[in-house]
C-alpha cells in the first residue's frame, strides 16, 4: 500500500480481448434452472463471453497485451516485467505469465502471476507501481485475465450465470517531468486481504489440502464454490472503505473524480458503492450487461473500452476498486 507524495508511474497504453462466443441469458435458461429476468434483476448481466475450445488463458492475455503495447507505441522487447492477475492459468505450473512472455516475444524478463482473483489487476497495478517507483523497472505490462468457463459447475446457477471469459491489460511506465507537474499517473493504491473469509469463495479441491480424487471430481469440488450473500455484504463495505482511503491519500474527494471504474461483479454492488461514495451514476463505467463478471479482467476491459470510445481522456482522474476471493480487495486512483 502506498501514499506517494507524487505519481511515479503512469498508464502508457490500454488493451483488452474478449472471445467471440457470446452466451446469453436465454441460452442459459436451457442449461440450468434460471431465467433472463432473474439474472438481470439480481446481477445486471445479459450475456457473457466464452473462450473457444482451443483458446487458452495465455492466448487471451497475450492478445490484450499486444493491444496495450500497440496503444503505448511499444513492443514486447521494451518491457522489463510482466505481471498477470489470474486464478485460471493454462496449467498449475508454471505461471500463465511465462506463456504470455513467450507468445509476445518478450526478453528474459521476470514474468509472474498474482493470485488475488477479482482483485488481481489492482494487486498487479500496485506491484508494478512499486517497481517503477524504486527505479528497478521502467515498463511493466499488467494483465488481468480469466478463463472461468472451464472451472465453473454449469449445473450451479449461483455461479454459472455470473462469470465470463476475457482479458484486459495496461502498460505502466515512469512519469516524465511534465506528467509529474500535471499530476498524471498512479496517485495512490490500497490493497487488503481478510483470510477469515477464505472459504466464502473457493475452489475446494485440487491443491495440497484436497488432492483430486475420482470422488471429489464427481462432487465437482474442483469448481468454483461461492457463498454469494456473504460476499455481497463485505463487498459493498470493503470497496467503499478502500475507495475512500485512496481518495483521502490523494487529498481529494469523489466529487472531483471523473470516472468510477469498479470491478464488474454485480450491478447492485456497483450502484451501492457508488451511492455511498456519492458518485453520480453518469460517472460509472459499466459493461457488466455484456461481459458478466470476468474477475481480474473486468477493470482493465472496462478501462480500455472507455479510453477507446473517448469517454476517458488525458488529464481525467479515474477511481478503480475490486474485491475477490481471499477475500482480497483494493483500490487505485489514477490520473490519465
Amino acid at each position: 500500500m502506498v501514499n506517494p507524495a507524487r505519481p511515479a508511474s503512469r498508464i502508457l497504453g490500454t488493451g483488452h480481448y474478449a472471445p467471440s462466443r457470446v452466451l446469453t441469458n436465454r441460452e442459459l435458461e436451457t442449461m440450468v434452472e434460471t431465467s433472463d429476468a432473474w439474472i438481470r434483476e439480481r446481477t445486471g448481466i445479459g450475456e457473457r463471453r466464452i473462450a473457444g475450445e482451443h483458446e487458452t488463458t495465455s492466448d487471451m492475455a497475450a492478445a490484450a497485451g499486444r493491444a496495450a503495447l500497440e496503444a503505448a507505441g511499444l513492443t514486447a522487447r521494451d518491457l522489463d516485467m510482466i505481471i498477470v492477475g489470474t486464478i485460471s492459468g493454462d496449467v498449475p505450473m508454471p505461471a500463465c505469465a511465462v506463456f504470455v512472455q513467450q507468445k509476445l516475444g518478450a526478453g528474459n524478463i521476470p514474468s509472474f502471476d498474482v493470485s488475488a482473483a477479482c482483485a488481481g489487476f489492482i494487486y498487479g497495478l500496485s506491484i508494478a507501481d512499486q517497481f517503477i517507483r524504486t527505479g528497478q523497472m521502467r515498463r511493466v505490462l499488467v494483465i488481468g485475465v480469466e478463463l472461468l468457463s472451464r472451472i465453473l459447475d454449469w449445473s450451479d446457477r449461483t455461479t454459472c450465470v455470473l462469470f465470463g471469459d476475457g482479458a484486459g491489460a495496461v502498460v505502466l511506465g515512469p512519469c516524465e517531468p511534465a506528467d509529474v507537474e500535471a499530476g498524471r499517473g498512479v496517485i495512490s493504491t490500497r490493497i487488503y486481504t481478510d483470510g477469515s473469509l477464505a472459504e466464502a469463495l473457493v475452489i475446494p479441491a485440487g491443491g495440497s489440502r484436497l488432492p483430486l480424487t475420482p470422488t471429489l471430481l464427481e462432487q465437482k469440488k474442483n469448481k468454483v464454490h461461492m457463498a454469494g450473500q456473504e460476499i455481497f455484504k463485505v463487498a459493498v463495505r470493503n470497496l467503499t472503505s478502500a475507495s475512500k482511503e485512496a481518495l483521502e491519500a490523494a487529498g481529494t474527494s469523489a466529487k472531483e473524480i471523473d470516472w468510477f471504474v469498479a470491478h464488474q461483479a454485480n450491478l447492485r454492488i456497483l450502484t451501492q458503492v457508488a451511492a455511498r461514495l456519492e458518485m453520480p451514476a453518469e460517472k460509472i463505467v459499466l459493461n457488466i450487461e455484456r461481459y458478466g463478471n470476468t474477475s481480474s479482467a473486468s477493470i482493465p476491459i472496462a478501462l480500455d473500452e472507455a479510453v477507446r470510445d473517448g469517454r476517458i481522456r488525458e488529464g481525467q482522474t479515474v477511481l478503480m476498486c475490486a474485491l475477490g476471493a481471499g477475500i482480497s480487495w483494493g483500490s487505485a486512483l489514477v490520473r490519465m
